[in-house]
């Protein structure tokens, strides 16, 4: 078992799944807001998702991170990095992603905790590139992806696991390199969170 990474951001907590995640996990999964650009999830499928990010982390000491906002919510969704699933046809590699209940839309949380992912993926796990993708539609998700500083590639792709004729079936894919992830940090973006060790 790997040693659990967990972030501290100026407004946010990037830490291991907790039981109590479960149920406003499973509310954040059954809103058709937030699952607009997503596969949706019943109750089970929901903590099946929260137990599988939960494993990833025990195991690599990095992940999907369940996110809270001390003084706001014990719980407000989940960012963080991960390896790519197989299927994807840019496999092998490490994704960034993010999925915050609708209340906290907005407030720039999102992009707060990712940057500070992304600080762990290019800092602490040594990455030389993260990616991230969505929906070609999703434009809320690839307006932060452009906020971090990452690009997109100019063709689009179909996710397998989507259905063939789902209009969420094609999706674009964004990068960002160790290198320009740098050149932004020593530049004019925010700057990440403080990674520290937690059992």
């Amino acid at each position: 078992m790997s040693l659990s990474i967990e972030v501290e951001t100026p407004r946010l907590v990037l830490r291991q799944w907790r039981g109590a995640d479960r149920q406003p996990f499973a509310a954040l999964n059954a809103d058709p807001l937030v699952t607009e650009y997503l596969l949706p999830l019943t109750g089970p499928e929901s903590d099946a998702l929260a137990d599988r990010l939960a494993a990833g982390i025990d195991e690599h000491g990095w992940g999907f991170w369940a996110v809270e906002a001390p003084g706001v919510a014990p719980f407000i969704g989940f960012v963080g990095i991960k390896s790519l699933p197989p299927m994807l046809p840019f496999a092998p590699g490490v994704e960034i992603g993010w999925r915050l209940a609708r209340p906290h839309w907005g407030k720039g949380y999102a992009s707060e905790a990712a940057r500070a992912a992304l600080k762990v993926g290019f800092e602490q796990v040594g990455l030389d590139e993260i990616v991230a993708f969505t929906a070609t539609g999703n434009l809320r998700s690839r307006a932060v992806m452009e906020r971090l500083g990452m690009a997109a590639d100019p063709d689009p792709f179909d996710h397998p696991a989507v259905p063939e004729g789902s209009p969420l079936r094609r999706h674009v894919l964004y990068r960002i390199g160790r290198q320009d992830w740098r050149g932004l940090e020593n530049g004019d973006a925010a700057p990440g969170g403080t990674p520290v060790a937690a059992a």
